[in-house]
This record gives structure tokens, sequence and C-alpha cells, in this order.
């Protein structure tokens, strides 16, 4: 079975990702965007440094954070450090998930000072841009407590290559983690339930049973899964009509032929409410609803009122600021 990436601690969910081996592709082509690509050209190639620090001066830098909010990304200095090949130690004061005040230090850089002007620009990006997801998803978090129990989750609305540092951010900030790609769980949209009908058109089989046909989806998606298995099978319904079609045809609750959760897009708080009654009433709570498209941080605590389990918001990631970090030699 899959890892259960929800269950892991912070620093477990970071180690995780590290062995995908991404993190470190995504901070070898950040080194090579600023030294130039190639083995052979980037090490030294800050042209400024080399130009105006002595190769043998040594320094120390304060990590900074110029503005409130949630730490993220403080996994990653060591590797960047080890990949700028930077003759630089790293003491950190923080911890990702951590939240700091204006002014607070988030850790220290001591050694070869060329080094470590060299490093700066991708550690601190990097910093910045997480520090900034952890910051706004902390914020969606508190404001979903106002309404209820529900669980903030992030969604595969990231900056290309980043994902994976993306979604421990949002961890970071008190989220949880949804999906990874399209290989590690089953999403099945309208576009999906639309082939999938068609196929059983093909194969002499009723297509007007919306049921049928998503437990026969779910079958095919783990029998077809990867050796590890996926992390969960999902169905989207744009209705109430279509939940409780699903819902009293068997289609859902987790076995075999059922998915796990039900993904409820755009839709109103009313008609979020009445969905969990339904729910409720049809599978005793045996399957966890999810309200995503056009949430807010306005909207979300009324969403999270309705009784829903879950609630994804692709703005944790792909709307947030950068908390301003910088680094004082």
């Amino acid at each position: 079975m899959p890892t259960n990436l929800n269950a892991l601690s912070v620093p477990e969910l970071y180690a995780e990702f590290a062995k995908t081996g991404l993190i470190t592709k995504v901070i070898e082509l950040a080194r090579e965007e600023d030294l130039g690509p190639g083995e052979s050209n980037w090490q030294g190639q800050d042209a400024t440094s080399c130009a105006f620090v002595d190769d043998w001066l040594r320094g120390e830098a304060r990590l900074v954070a110029r503005d409130a909010g949630v730490v993220a990304g403080l996994a990653s200095v060591e590797e960047i450090l080890f990949l700028y090949k930077a003759d630089v130690d790293f003491k950190a004061a923080v911890s990702d998930a951590d939240r700091v005040g204006a002014g607070q230090v988030l850790g220290t850089l001591r050694g070869n000072l060329r080094s470590m002007l060299m490093a700066e620009r991708t550690l601190l990006n990097l910093l910045s841009r997480l520090s900034g997801i952890a910051t706004r998803t902390a914020a969606y978090v508190a404001a979903a407590k106002v309404g209820g129990p529900a669980r903030v989750f992030d969604t595969r609305k990231t900056t290309p290559g980043l994902r994976l540092l993306e979604k421990y951010a949002v961890r970071c900030g008190g989220g949880h983690t949804h999906r990874l790609g399209l290989y590690d769980a089953v999403l099945i949209k309208d576009n999906h339930l639309a082939s999938i009908r068609e196929k059983a058109a093909r194969d002499g089989h009723g297509t007007d049973d919306l049921a049928k046909l998503v437990r026969r989806a779910a079958r095919v998606a783990r029998i077809e899964a990867p050796r590890d298995g996926l992390r969960f099978v999902m169905l989207e319904v744009d209705s109430i009509e279509q939940l409780r079609i699903v819902l009293a045809g068997g289609a859902a609750g987790g076995g075999d032929d059922q998915v796990d959760t039900i993904l409820l897009d755009n839709m109103s708080p009313e008609q979020l409410g009445a969905c969990v009654a339904l729910r409720d009433e049809l599978a005793r709570g045996q399957v966890e609803l999810e309200a995503s498209g056009g949430v807010s941080i306005e909207t979300i605590g009324a969403t999270a009122a309705t009784g829903v389990d879950r609630i994804s918001v692709g703005g944790l990631t792909h709307s947030a600021q950068a908390l301003d970090i910088a680094m004082d030699l």
C-alpha cells in the first residue's frame, strides 16, 4: 500500500518527497539558471563575486524574516549548499512549520563568503516562495476552523517543477496533501465518465445507470493501478441528483468497486449542505465529501460549516505571495 502522506510528520514528509529525486533536480535547475548549464561551467561563475570577493574570505550571514508568517523550506538549505559545493555551514534557529514574527532570525550561515553569495538567490527564492504558501495555507486553515472541522487540501495547481516542495509548504501551513500527480490516485471527472459510457456501449453494457458505470470504473482503476496501489479513487459530481444516484447505487464507500471520496464541484453552501444530509442518509457517513471550486478566504468558513469533510483550494499555491526573507551579512 502507498504511504499515507497525511499521517507523516513534516520532517517525515520532506524525507518521503526527497526520496523521489525531484527536489534535487529542481535545485540543480535553479543552480544552472544562475551559474550556467553544465558541470564544467557552473562552479565559481558568479562573475560579480569573483571580481570583488577574495576566494579565501569567510563570513557570517543571518536569514531574516522581514514579515511575519509561517516558515517552510529550511529542510532544503543543506541540499542547496551541497549542490552549490558551498563551503558553508547552516544552523537553523527555527523549524519548518514554525510561525515567526517580523525581524526574526531563521538561521545562520557561516563559511566561504563567495560561496554564500553564489547560493544566496536560489536559497532565498525557495524559502520565500514556500514560506508564502505556508503562510497563506495557515490563514485558510484558521478561517475554515471558524466554520467546522473540515480539512483543507492542496491541488495540482502548482508551479511546474515545484509541486512536491509546494505541497510540502502546504503541510507546513497546516493543510493536507491531495494527490501528487496523475499517477498516484484516480479522479473520475465528467470527461472520463463520457469515455466510460462510450466503452460500456461498445462492450454491450448499459450506459444509463451512472452508479453502475462508476462501480465499473472504480473496479478497473484498482485492477489497472500501479503495483503499490492508489492513494484513493475519487469521483467528481456537479449536482445533487448525480450524488443521489451514485450513493443509492452503492458506488461509494471505498470497496473494490466503490469510490473513496466524492468531490462536489462548484456548489453553493446550500447545495453542499444538502449533499452532506444526503450522504448521511444514504451512505451513513461511509464516504467523504470534498468541496472544490471558487473557495476563497472569505467563503471557506461557510463552506466548512456545511459539514463537508474536505475542502480543496487551488489558491493555496497558485495565488500565494512570497514571504519577504533576506540574507543579512
